[in-house]
């Protein structure tokens, strides 16, 4: 807001409300609204302070593992005899009628899958060869093979899923969630991003932006090489002593601000100083792998000092256990398209997976084995799935590869209130379309929000005249994954 408008706001009810610290309009304020600010022993408004959902949640806190391009889930988890019985054949008209896609026209040929399919674990779960490590916790996980989504393109897919709109301007998931619920940790960000592979999520910094909500919900993205955190170290010339005096002086003059206009974001600013101030100590510890034991760098597959998803799975585990809300791991090069060795569903699978499926069953096996699995989700999967036909342009390839599809696929979760070793909805014969049980992204996203305590239609936040929240004007919970 301008100061022309603070100026006018200041004499409003709601401000005087809001302002009345230790009246009733403040304790009623704080009650309806999730996201207003706390104040903390010495004054001081700390918009991250743990605040209460709608009821008492099964998980505290997220784990969400992006396999960003998105991964073919019919030769991961989707195992589709018939389809590879047909491999080869004319995709039948019926499965194309009225559909686009984003790189193939005229009439495919079905592919079956190259990977060798087992059934694994107690649950009988069926999961592909190219994940071995992750056979051993299939019983820790619920599979959702019956996905939707809207969107065929990845950038606009990535955005619906983490913001519940196609287009940029949206709060994203872990900012919902950061402002529904605070963070347990003083000393950290509430919600930390995670990149591993050298390149940004498809929706690029939106799909962990905070939107039209206050800045201090949107993801902090942290590196495993140099600085954890861009900007947060002194500049040269400048000691931590230096650095308080300066801070200081901010927050004197931001008080006299505050105490001209009445602003409120104007103490969140004084608190997000204060919190990046703390960081300064508390992220380069925490970011700090090689504290490990020998025995955990190796079951995660982890190297002090490298930039990986192992590296980053294993800080997860350290974030999460220091009291982070939400941490949002994203993994480029899951778009297998076939048009390189690299990016084809037989050879170029099985080694990209070899990067993936130890660490993440080596995080489910340490949360659990740490007590943490049991209120941690953890979440993974794509934007999208993959065609049950060649793509297109690699038709005549001897690279295999599939375009992307958005009808049905397969993302998965585990502990955090979900049923163990469960297998929820189905496709048909040669997985072109649900036939059992649909989840929409908008289900999805309501799972996710009540898993955490909250009534996805009451988490809201008024902008620009209306109240927003994640699912849009969308969603169900699905009630048959809970445990």
């Amino acid at each position: 807001m301008s100061p022309i408008h603070d100026s006018m706001w200041n004499p409003t009810r709601r401000y005087f409300l809001q302002q009345s610290g230790i009246g009733l309009g403040a304790a009623a304020l704080s009650s309806l609204f999730p996201g207003s600010a706390a104040a903390n022993s010495d004054g001081e408004v700390n918009p991250l302070a743990v605040r209460d959902p709608h009821f008492t949640p099964k998980a505290k806190r997220v784990i969400y593992l992006h396999m960003t391009g998105s991964p073919p889930n019919l030769d991961l988890f989707d195992y589709k005899p018939e389809l590879v019985r047909r491999n080869g054949e004319d995709c039948p008209q019926s499965f194309l009628e009225g559909k686009r896609f984003a790189f193939t026209t005229g009439v495919p040929t079905l592919l079956g899958t190259p990977q060798k399919f087992k059934q694994v674990g107690e649950s009988g779960t069926w999961m592909s060869e190219a994940i071995p490590h992750l056979h051993e916790v299939a019983d820790e996980m619920c599979l959702i093979h019956s996905m939707t989504t809207d969107q065929f393109n990845h950038a606009p897919a990535e955005l619906l899923l983490y913001t519940g709109a196609a287009q940029s301007g949206r709060p994203s998931m872990g900012s919902w969630i950061t402002y529904g619920l605070g963070s347990e940790s003083e000393n950290l960000p509430g919600f930390v991003v995670l990149i591993s592979s050298g390149v940004q999520p498809n929706g690029g910094n939106k799909s962990f932006g905070s939107g039209f909500l206050p800045s201090v919900f949107q993801g902090v993205q942290c590196r495993s090489q140099g600085d954890p955190v861009l900007f947060v170290s002194n500049p040269e010339g400048m000691d931590r002593n230096v650095r308080r005096m300066s801070l200081d002086a901010l927050r004197d003059l931001n008080e006299l601000q505050a105490e001209r206009l009445g602003h409120p974001e104007t103490q969140t600013r004084i608190a997000q100083y204060e919190l990046a101030f703390r960081m300064q100590v508390s992220v380069p510890e925490v970011m700090d792998i090689g504290s490990e034991t020998k025995e955990t760098l190796e079951a995660y597959g982890a190297e002090p000092g490298a930039s990986s998803l192992a590296n980053n799975c294993l800080l997860a585990r350290r974030l999460v256990e220091s009291g982070v809300r939400f941490v949002q791991l994203f993994d480029w090069g899951w778009d297998y398209h076939g048009t390189s060795a690299g990016s084809g569903i037989g050879d170029g699978l099985k080694d990209k997976c070899k990067t993936m499926d130890k660490p993440v069953a080596a995080l489910i096996k340490d949360l659990k084995q740490r007590g943490l699995l049991e209120d941690t989700l953890v979440v993974w999967g794509g934007e999208f799935g993959r065609t049950p036909f060649r793509e297109g342009r690699t038709a005549k390839s001897k690279i295999l590869g599939r375009d992307h599809y958005p009808d049905c696929y397969t993302m998965w979760m585990a502990g955090g209130g979900v049923k163990p070793g469960y297998n929820h909805g189905q496709t048909d014969e040669l997985g072109f379309g649900v036939t059992e049980n649909k989840v929409h992204i908008h289900d999805f996203q309501a799972t996710i929000l009540h898993l955490l305590g909250f009534n996805h239609e009451r988490l809201t936040y008024r902008f620009q005249g209306r109240d927003y929240r994640l699912t849009d004007v969308h969603g169900h919970v699905v009630k048959d994954i809970l445990a």
